[in-house]
């Protein structure tokens, strides 16, 4: 392990180093709260490095609770063909300009910094000469360090023998700890809590997501209360601090976003005014210049040309004008026989 997060590995510890030489030239270096600080400094430099990616991902949260409804939409057309779907569905995302791993991003860089807090806390143990960027002082500094008898890289489960090693025994180990799961486990139901809620537009388009959320709300604070019998007390101070930070920046950033929305939608209605509109009493302008009135006009005027003239009084239609009916030709058979007659 040491060697995959060698890279990670020291950066952690140096920050760790320097908010300790920070608090601790204030109470002192073996001042179990200069290293409490350190760890809670240590959380905010690198949510503070966070930030962007956690504010990309709001966004992207409000985008899709904007084409949730087309989503759906979606879901109900391809439910029978989930490889349509999922085509459709990265098409859309893509279009929206919406990352759907933007918003994993900032939890999962936290991983590493976790496992490798956890492991340069580990290394701080009686008789090591070094751990990283800490020096055989820093490492004696730290083990030292104490809050209220409870030492900062133990934890209650371990054995008494191990507990008695570093001066301290389980029942000061539980006097601290325990307000310290209990007060992480509330900050992160209400973390979580504030989550779900500024996700449920977006969630409708995703139930189950949605169903998955307040899961998670639940089940993360029981999380905390458990495992918090096997992680040594820093790591606690750890999870605490960044709970406490989360749900500060939830706030911060939830009305940065909505500031956002409401100049963007003040900018479409000013937009909106300042389209030009007909004055009192003008004929409105279509497409071509032309008035729309005119254009009625013009269209009427065609359409009387194409129909054919009406016939005059006494013409029949399609017959000369004059009013009288065309005479049939006299055929030779007829003037035979009237000349006979008259014989």
């Amino acid at each position: 392990m040491e060697s995959f997060f060698s890279f990670i590995l020291y950066p952690v510890s140096a920050i760790l180093w320097f908010w300790h030489k920070v608090f601790g030239a204030v109470l002192g270096p073996d001042n179990g709260f200069a290293w409490a600080l350190a760890v809670f400094f240590l959380v905010f430099t690198l949510r503070t490095v966070l930030i962007k990616p956690a504010l990309s991902q709001m966004r992207a949260g409000r985008k899709m609770a904007k084409f949730s409804p087309h989503i759906q939409k979606l879901r109900e057309k391809y439910k029978n063909d989930r490889q349509r779907m999922a085509q459709e569905m990265q098409k859309l995302q893509s279009e929206h300009g919406v990352n759907p791993l933007g918003g994993c991003l900032p939890a999962l860089l936290q991983i590493p910094v976790f496992l490798s807090l956890f492991h340069v806390l580990r290394n701080f143990h009686p008789g090591a000469q070094s751990n990283f960027v800490f020096d055989k002082a820093g490492v004696d500094s730290f083990i030292q360090a104490n809050i209220f008898g409870a030492k900062l890289s133990n934890w209650i489960t371990q054995p008494e023998q191990e507990l008695a090693l570093f001066g301290t025994d389980r029942t000061s180990m539980m006097i601290v700890a325990i307000p310290l799961m209990v007060i992480a486990s509330i900050a992160t139901f209400f973390t979580m809590r504030l989550s779900v809620k500024k996700q449920t537009d977006a969630s409708m388009a995703n139930p189950q997501s949605a169903m998955m959320a307040k899961f998670m709300m639940y089940i993360a604070p029981i999380g905390a209360l458990i495992s918090g019998w096997f992680l040594p007390i820093a790591v606690l101070l750890y999870w605490l601090a960044n709970n406490v930070w989360t749900l500060g920046q939830q706030h911060f950033l939830t009305k940065k976003i909505d500031a956002e929305q409401e100049r963007e939608r003040q900018k479409e209605i000013e937009a909106k005014k300042s389209t030009p509109r007909p004055k009192p009493g003008q004929k409105p302008v279509r497409d071509g210049g032309k008035p729309a009135s005119e254009e009625g006009e013009s269209a009427t005027a065609t359409a009387t040309e194409a129909k054919p003239a009406k016939p005059a009084p006494g013409q029949r239609p399609g017959g000369k004008p004059g009013g009288k009916k065309n005479q049939p030709k006299n055929r030779p058979g007829k003037q035979a026989s009237r000349a006979k007659k008259r014989r």
